[in-house]
């Protein structure tokens, strides 16, 4: 796993490996893509209370395996299994960083609309860039 996290540049889950680990183990779904010697191609995890809600927390392929098919089969093989929940949602970079246009067309080529889109909006405290942090009033 630390292998296919470091390929994609995750420095933020690979500094602590138990870490890792620990959210590996602690998600409500881990799938993986395997070639047919049993090389990890690619993963995707959740969270989820498997009732209401559904959050693709990570979706990591191996860079020599991008535009392959991999990361759509992952989310594909995810989606039925959270049919039943009201939101099936994930966060992605933003569309003008380097990764964030390619991100953002192979979500909308799965079906998924911005949080704008579907009139919701997305909140996050900015705990590792303490430069962003807004005083409470």
């Amino acid at each position: 796993m630390l292998t296919l996290y470091d390929s994609v540049g995750w420095e933020g889950y690979t500094r602590d490996v138990d870490k890792l680990c620990r959210g590996l183990l602690n998600s409500h779904l881990v799938i993986t893509a395997r070639d047919g010697s049993g090389t990890l191609l690619g993963l995707a995890r959740t969270v989820s209370d498997d009732e209401h809600i559904c959050y693709v927390q990570d979706v990591v392929v191996n860079p020599a395996f991008h535009r392959q098919g991999v990361g759509r089969a992952l989310i594909e093989d995810l989606m039925p299994r959270y049919s039943h929940c009201r939101f099936f949602l994930l966060s992605t970079d933003h569309e003008a960083s380097p990764e964030g246009k390619r991100n953002h067309a192979f979500y909308r080529s799965l079906g998924f609309l911005s949080y704008e889109e579907k009139e919701m909006a997305g909140f996050g405290l900015p705990r590792n860039r303490p430069d962003l942090r807004v005083a409470a009033p």
